[in-house]
């Protein structure tokens, strides 16, 4: 998978995976990774042809 960049909330830090998953929320796709520092997850907008190229 892709790399993409995340941005921790919580910690206030960026970092970078492409171990996320990608989900559909209100007509809206995300990016899904589980915080490298913590046991949340941060989420990242994509837009429709991004989540339709990392989905396929």
């Amino acid at each position: 998978m892709e790399k993409l960049s995340f941005y921790d909330v919580k910690s206030k830090k960026k970092f970078e995976s492409s171990e996320y998953k990608v989900q559909e929320k209100g007509g809206r796709f995300f990016a899904v990774v589980k915080s490298p520092v913590g046991t949340h997850e941060c989420w990242r907008v994509l837009g429709k042809d991004q989540a339709a190229k990392l989905k396929g």
